[in-house]
Formats: structure tokens, C-alpha cells, sequence
């Protein structure tokens, strides 16, 4: 646990007591908000970081969207105790006007539970089951490319659908090993992200960890979450109507006439969109991997993406004619469609909000902005974890196989608090999903191209 007031921490050579630190207020604190001085408050204690965050594991992001909050909340959930210790040289002192709402204490409570029973630490089969699966997908697969040499149109459409179910598992591999150690050696830990991220699927760990790490933060943040940045072909709110700047994106989200005539068919085109929105996935990683950003270990990265480039045509290029190889891309592109639709079932259709996430309502923004898919434990293994959308979300570090029990404790919590516990079926989940999409769609062909202030764009304006 963090230290509490009273007790002493080392600061440079000298050991200092925490009464003795410089008393620093909230508003203090909210005025140390950039990059070039960036402040945070945990458990009551005030770090500057700013040195820190081009060093941060997590990427520069999370630390900007708290930048000059409380930041308490955020912190337990991406990190165990011991990294507190990392923390005291950037100590400058303590919050005087600390608070604590009720909801946050019981999280923490419950977070102190869950990491007392060692959940976070138990991972379970998941890894070397879903690795298993994943091998023998692909294995399946590439056999039915290679040694069906002959003319068979639906064998080798088959080989597509399987080598896109052998995407998903490897997807969930991904996902789980940039939230937790699915492995024990970090090293190893690492090889398993690159091998199935970059060299099996073509999608760079260092995109998708800088993309979800903000998704996360600022879980449905119209400008903050780019989850929900998907101009010109979605919008989710007619608040991006208004043509908004997205933080991530660092640029405008026009909303201009070709963005009008997309969206105005979005609930249309939503899932023909999803059967292709892996090339979106390879489009971001290249463009990431070759701007000035700081990637670490940029050239395995961009090493393993161009592995996936050479293995995967070559095996298009052994089918027998052009309608196999158009019919296997296309079967293989469209199967992990059905991921991508699991990750927008998850947030859709829940309540958005404009602006940087706050430290205080870390529980609450998390839960509002979720959705559980209800589902029978054999089927967890299609969802991957993301049918515990809010419990991943509040414990991004937890193995997804302790997801499911830690749901009652999650719903009580919510419970207590008046807070919303959404969850749906899947099939009602993707109709919500297309209604929020059609009311979208509807709103969008009734106003311009976002720049003229209409009543709806003076309305948008008004009520932020």
C-alpha cells in the first residue's frame, strides 16, 4: 500500500517524514497540467513527473489525460503496490484538501480484496490453452494452403475462415499480454506480444497498447477515447458533429459533407465496414511505427509487422488461382470482423461525454461507459474477457478467468452506489449497438456540414 501522512519516505539521501512535506491544494495542483510540468496526486501524496513521462511504460498519454488530478484510482488499477516505491523521487508533497468520495473508497476496498486473495497474480490455463488453439488454427490452416494443391474452392475458403478464427485467439493473447504478465519473465512476456501481434496478425503491440491505454483512461471521451473516433465513417454522438479535435489523433474530426453522407448510412454499413476494419489496424500501426513518436524497441516492432507482410502473401500466393486468393483474404478479413464488432458492442451504445477523464469518478466514468455481454461459461473462450467489459475495465490487471468472480462483487458495489450495472445478450447488444447507430444517422442528415451554426450544432455548443 501507498504511504498514509505520518509515516516516512526517502527523498534523495535523507529519510523525511510526510508531515513535513509542503502542503500543496487542488487548485495547485490543476494549474500543473502540460507536458512541460505535470503533476499528479496519489493517495493524497503530489509527484511532479514531468520528467517521467517519456519514460512511462504505459506510454505519454495516460499520464496528459490526469495531468494536474487525482490520479489514485487510475494508478491501483494499472499497477501493483510494489511499483509505489518507484514513485518517491518525484514526491513534492501532499494534498491539503484531499478527498475521498464513497464510491472510490469502496473500490480501492475492493481492490485491497481482490489483491489479498492473490487473483491478480493467479492466471490460470487461459495462456497456454488459448496459445494451444491459436497454434493449431494456424497450423490447420497453412496445411490446407500448402498441401491442397489442387483446385478446391471451398476447402480453401474454409482455410480463410479458420485462419481468421486462429486472428481472434491471437488477438486475445495480445490483449492479455499488454494488461498482465501472461508469463512470469517479463522478457518472454514480450516475445509473446511481438509473435502474436506483429508477426502473426501484421498489428504493431506498440499501436495497440498506445491506443487501448488511452481507451482506457478515457473510457467513451468523445475527444480522449479513440475507440470512439471513427470519422468519417461512424459517429456514435451528434456531438461530433460539431467537428471536434480528438486529443489521440492530435487533429480535427471534420464533420464535412463526405462524413455526413457516410454516417447518414452508418447502421447500414456497419458491419460490412467491420469485415474490413482490419486494414484500418495495419494502416495505424505502419503509420505509427514510422513517425518521431517514441516507440520503444521500434525496430522489433517494425521487424515482427514486416515478418507478417512476407509470410502471409506468400501463403495467399500458394492457392492454385486469383478467386481462391481473393475468396481466403476476404474470409479470413471477415471472420476477425466479428472481434472488431465485439469491441464497439462494449461501449456503443453507453453514455459519452465530451473532455479529459477525472481522477474522482474513475469508477463511476468506467462503469457508465460499459457494457457486459451476458453469456454461459463455455463461451467465455469467444469473447475473450470482453463479455466482463466493466470488470476488465475497473481491473484491467486481473486474468481474465477471474473475471466472472469478481462480477457479483462488481454489481454490488454498483448496487450500493445507485450506479448502472448494464449488461445485455448479445444478440441485444448488437441491436443496440445499430439503433445508437441509426439515431446517429438520423440526426446527421438533418444538419450541415458542422460548421454552420445551425440549431443543433448552437445546441451541441451549449450543452458541451
Amino acid at each position: 500500500m501507498a504511504p498514509c501522512v505520518g509515516d516516512e519516505v526517502e527523498k534523495g539521501d535523507t529519510t523525511t517524514p510526510l508531515s513535513a512535506l509542503p502542503l500543496i491544494s487542488s487548485d495547485e495542483l490543476r494549474r500543473h497540467n502540460s507536458a512541460t510540468s505535470l503533476w499528479l496526486s496519489i493517495h493524497g501524496l503530489v509527484y511532479d513527473v514531468t520528467k517521467w513521462v517519456p519514460l512511462h511504460p504505459g506510454g505519454d498519454l495516460p499520464l496528459l489525460s490526469l495531468a494536474g488530478l487525482d490520479a489514485t484510482d487510475p494508478f491501483l488499477a494499472y499497477h501493483p503496490s510494489s511499483v509505489h516505491s518507484y514513485l518517491t523521487p518525484y514526491l513534492i508533497g501532499r494534498l491539503s484538501d484531499r478527498k475521498v468520495s464513497p464510491t472510490s473508497l469502496s473500490y480501492r476496498n475492493l481492490i485491497g480484496r481482490l489483491t489479498s486473495e492473490g487473483l491478480f497474480q493467479k492466471k490460470g490455463l487461459v495462456f497456454p490453452v488459448t496459445i494451444l488453439a491459436t497454434f493449431l488454427l494456424l497450423l490447420t490452416s497453412v496445411s490446407l494452403v500448402i498441401f491442397v494443391k489442387e483446385e478446391s474452392f471451398f476447402l480453401h475458403l474454409f482455410a480463410g475462415l479458420v485462419m481468421g478464427c486462429c486472428w481472434i485467439q491471437s488477438g486475445w493473447l495480445g490483449h492479455d499480454s499488454g494488461h498482465y504478465q501472461v508469463i512470469p519473465n517479463p522478457r518472454l512476456n514480450r516475445i509473446v506480444q511481438i509473435l502474436t501481434g506483429n508477426c502473426l496478425a501484421g498489428i504493431s503491440i506498440a499501436w495497440w497498447k498506445r491506443n487501448h491505454n488511452a481507451h482506457h483512461i478515457a473510457c467513451n471521451s468523445l475527444d480522449h477515447d479513440p475507440d470512439l473516433q471513427h470519422m468519417p465513417f461512424f459517429a456514435v454522438s451528434s456531438r461530433l458533429f460539431s467537428s471536434i479535435r480528438s486529443y489521440f489523433y492530435e487533429r480535427t474530426m471534420k464533420f464535412d459533407p463526405f462524413a455526413k453522407f457516410l454516417i447518414s448510412y452508418q447502421h447500414i454499413t456497419f458491419y460490412p465496414v467491420m469485415g474490413f476494419a482490419r486494414i484500418n489496424l495495419f494502416a495505424q500501426s505502419i503509420i505509427l511505427l514510422l513517425t518521431k513518436k517514441n516507440i520503444p524497441d521500434r525496430g522489433t516492432e517494425i521487424l515482427g509487422v514486416l515478418l507478417f507482410w512476407v509470410w502471409y502473401p506468400m501463403l495467399v500466393s500458394c492457392l492454385p488461382n486469383w478467386g481462391e486468393r481473393i475468396a481466403f483474404v476476404i474470409a479470413s478479413f471477415n471472420v476477425t470482423g466479428i472481434q472488431h464488432v465485439q469491441f464497439c458492442l462494449n461501449h456503443f451504445s453507453s453514455e459519452v461525454y465530451l473532455g479529459a477523464p477525472g481522477g474522482n469518478d474513475w469508477f463511476e466514468k468506467q462503469t457508465m461507459g460499459s457494457l457486459n455481454i451476458s453469456c454461459s461459461p463455455y463461451m467465455d473462450w469467444f469473447h475473450g474477457g470482453l463479455q466482463f467489459q466493466i470488470e476488465h475495465h475497473l481491473f484491467p490487471r486481473l486474468p481474465r478467468c477471474h473475471l466472472r468472480r469478481v462480477s457479483p462483487f462488481v454489481k454490488e458495489l454498483c448496487k450500493k452506489h445507485n450506479l448502472p450495472y448494464d449488461i445485455a445478450s448479445f444478440w441485444e447488444a448488437n441491436v443496440r449497438t445499430v439503433n445508437s447507430l441509426r439515431a446517429a444517422a438520423i440526426e446527421a442528415r438533418k444538419v450541415g456540414s458542422g460548421s454552420g451554426r445551425n440549431l443543433v450544432w448552437e445546441a451541441v455548443n451549449t450543452h458541451g
